[in-house]
């Protein structure tokens, strides 16, 4: 019985301590305990697309696709726009690294994960899911537009950092 006393008093005693550091990190920290939005209400990829291709005129648009809603060529629809939302939305990654897309072009290449049909972007809005048509698209690039493609998507989704401002001069002063 003392045995069981204890027991419950050291759970207790943790459970306690643990609340502590909890409430102490969540004063310290509003937003440590999850409070921050969820990660696509802040990117925002609507036009990201249209900044790739810009950069990368070369670069296959896929959008000969014909959209269910319209049964008119969806013409804005296109491979980097999918390849975007499939980045963000299907598979969660963050578009600010270049690990991360790399990750998604092995994807396409498959040779990191296989792309289910039924989760890949544009799939009802088309008569066609583009999935395999993308994936061609991606495996026609070579390692060169690859990494172009790359860094062309995180320098559109990183924000532009400020130049730091200069140091002044330290004068030198010759004590002799």
């Amino acid at each position: 019985m003392l045995r069981r006393i204890s027991q419950a008093r050291s759970i207790l005693a943790v459970t306690a301590i643990t609340g502590l550091f909890l409430a102490t990190e969540a004063m310290q920290s509003p937003n440590w305990l999850g409070n921050q939005p969820a990660f696509a209400q802040r990117v925002r990829p609507d036009g990201i697309w249209q900044v790739i291709y810009e950069k990368l005129p070369d670069l296959p648009l896929e959008n000969q696709y014909i959209s269910r809603e319209t049964r008119q060529v969806a013409s804005d629809n296109t491979l980097v726009g999918r390849l975007i939302r499939y980045h963000i939305y299907v598979k969660g990654r963050p578009p600010f690294y270049r690990l991360d897309w790399k990750f998604t072009l092995a994807d396409y290449l498959g040779v990191n994960g296989v792309i289910n049909e039924s989760d890949y972007p544009s799939r009802d809005a088309l008569r066609t899911n583009p999935l395999e048509g993308d994936v061609a698209a991606i495996r026609s690039l070579n390692q060169q537009q690859r990494n172009a493609l790359i860094q062309a998507l995180v320098d559109a989704f990183t924000p532009q950092a400020q130049p730091a401002p200069r140091m002044p001069r330290q004068s030198q002063s010759q004590d002799r």
